[in-house]
C-alpha cells in the first residue's frame, strides 16, 4: 500500500502504516539497533540514541550527514531531522504484533521526493521479510514500478 500524501500547509505529510506478526521490541530493534538498522538501510547508523542525539547518514565519501533526534520515548518513537525534513516512527502493540508509521514531514517537494518515498517504502516493506526470517533479491526491482506510482501520487497532489 502506497503512503497516504496529504497536504498540511505549509508542509506535505506522507504516512506509511505497517503491520508487522512481530513484537514492538522486534520492530524497535530494527530502527534502532546498529547491528539490525544496516540490514535494511545500511547508510544509517545511531550516533547517540536520545532526544537530541543523532543518527548519521554515511553519504559513501567518508562524510557523514548528522540527523538530530528530535522526539524519542523508548520503543515508541523515533523522529529525527531529515535535511529540512523530519521523519517520524511510531509503535504500537497489537493483538497480532506491532503496528508502525513512518510520518515524513516534507517541507518542499523536489524531484528526489518520489525516490526517497519509494525508498521509504521499500525500506519497511524490507524490514517485514527480515523479521519473518528471509532475505530481498533485488530492491530495485521493487523500488522502480514505486517510484512510478509515487511520481503520479505527488502529481495528483499538486494539481
Amino acid at each position: 500500500m502506497l503512503a497516504t500524501l496529504t497536504k498540511n500547509e505549509p508542509n506535505y505529510i506522507a504516512t506509511f502504516e505497517r503491520h508487522y506478526p512481530h513484537s514492538v521490541d522486534e520492530v524497535w530493534a530494527m530502527l534502532t539497533d546498529n547491528e539490525k538498522l544496516p540490514t535494511w538501510f545500511a547508510e544509517l547508523k545511531v550516533d547517540d540514541l536520545r532526544k537530541g542525539g543523532l543518527i548519521l547518514f554515511d553519504m559513501g565519501d567518508g562524510t557523514f550527514e548528522e540527523m538530530t533526534i528530535t522526539d524519542l520515548s523508548d520503543r515508541s518513537v523515533l523522529e529525527f531531522t531529515w535535511a529540512d525534513d523530519s521523519v517520524r516512527f511510531e509503535l504500537t502493540s497489537e493483538q497480532e504484533g506491532c503496528k508502525l508509521l513512518l510520518i515524513e514531514t516534507i517541507t518542499k517537494l523536489t524531484d528526489q521526493t518520489p525516490r526517497d518515498l519509494a525508498g521509504w517504502h521499500v525500506c519497511l516493506d524490507v524490514i517485514g521479510v527480515l523479521l519473518d526470517g528471509k532475505q530481498v533479491e533485488n530492491r530495485k526491482l521493487q523500488w522502480e514500478p514505486l517510484y512510478e506510482q509515487y511520481v503520479e501520487a505527488i502529481n495528483n497532489l499538486t494539481k
